[in-house]
């Protein structure tokens, strides 16, 4: 057997080793150049062998990823299934990869919820980014829910803050009712799928919530999201890397027609109205993040921006919003500031300049 003890790029704060367990010959020396170098692989040559290796595990020797070459007898799945039986692997990240196109294949692993699924030919770099994101996930999601109880802990809305986002939510949403019509009509005609888009977010105290649009994207735009975040990420090229916090898109190709005016006029937000209403957001707060986004952000440095609230409008919208020269570290700095130091008169000045804010220049 092989083995490898350098750690991944993407774990090195951590300090972590991620053990990958591996079964398979025809693509064995792919993975060894792709991925020998970042993780710590134990190869084996058939599933037979694998499975013989990860009986002999215990809780302190478990792989973080399991690796399997499809085989021709289907040996692979019945493997997935019992591991996802035991008490000892249950919650192990499976991926499978297999040497030719099978759309059957792919719906059988799929079945089975694998974590992911690869045919050849693929890109290594591909998997290699795929299999941090997956257990750098595996790592932190324990951390979000811990986070998310100490957090609620300490941090409660104020009263007259929310008394203001309900007459503002209400009355808003009352007065605007045949504009979100209209809207609604328009999404419909312009693109094939709902009028509304919905994805969870995380808000104040890391808790997480369903977060609501008008559709402003083609329906396979989230499919498309790791390709472009690693293409095309304005953080992204700032920092050099592909492993920003945040993600925003230049020139963003998912975009419908109708859907790059209200992102312009920024009425695709209007929905995030009932989000007020219902307490998860404010008025004016920290924008609420997707999941994946999040998870970058649980150091001491920058979980300050959870202790405020989650906003529709805040300092990032009317100081940075569509600039090209925003930097990543400027948008955290801003976040915390106004977590710190939020009260009624600041939300009154950025309510007041969200209004000029509101059409952007720049495709971003």
């Amino acid at each position: 057997m092989l083995t490898n003890q350098q750690t991944s790029d993407w774990n090195k704060n951590s300090g972590s080793h991620v053990r990958i367990a591996y079964a398979g010959l025809e693509l064995k020396e792919l993975v060894l150049n792709g991925l020998n170098e970042n993780f710590n692989i134990i190869y084996n040559d058939s599933i037979a062998q694998l499975e013989e290796y990860l009986g002999n595990q215990s809780i302190l020797t478990a792989p973080d990823i399991i690796l399997i070459e499809v085989d021709d007898e289907g040996k692979c799945f019945s493997l997935v299934q019992e591991i996802k039986k035991s008490f000892l692997l249950n919650g192990t990240i499976i991926v499978l990869l297999s040497a030719k196109g099978d759309s059957d294949l792919k719906q059988k692993a799929m079945q089975l919820k694998v974590h992911d699924f690869y045919s050849a030919p693929f890109l290594i770099d591909n998997l290699r980014e795929r299999l941090n994101f997956l257990v750098t996930f595996k790592l932190i999601k324990p951390r979000l829910l811990e986070l998310s109880k100490e957090v609620d802990i300490t941090y409660r809305m104020p009263l007259g803050k929310r008394m203001v986002d309900l007459l503002i939510s209400g009355s808003m949403l009352f007065v605007l009712s045949p504009l979100f019509l209209l809207i609604a009509i328009l999404v419909r005609l312009d693109s094939k799928g709902p009028v509304f888009y919905k994805s969870k977010r995380v808000g104040t105290g890391y808790k997480v919530f369903n977060f609501y649009k008008f559709r402003s994207m083609r329906t396979d735009a989230d499919q498309l999201l790791a390709k472009l975040s690693a293409e095309n990420n304005q953080y992204a090229s700032e920092t050099g890397n592909n492993q920003a916090a945040f993600v925003k898109i230049k020139n963003d190709p998912r975009i419908t027609k109708l859907g790059q005016f209200l992102r312009n006029s920024s009425l695709d937000e209007l929905p995030q109205l009932f989000n007020i209403l219902t307490g998860d957001m404010s008025v004016v707060g920290n924008r609420p993040l997707p999941v994946y986004e999040a998870e970058m952000l649980t150091s001491n440095e920058w979980s300050m921006r959870f202790l405020g609230p989650a906003g529709l409008t805040g300092l990032w919208q009317i100081s940075k919003r569509g600039k090209e020269d925003m930097s990543e570290r400027e948008r955290k700095k801003l976040d915390n500031f106004y977590a710190q130091k939020y009260s009624m008169w600041l939300d009154f000045r950025i309510i007041m300049g969200t209004i000029p804010a509101l059409f952007q220049k720049e495709k971003v």
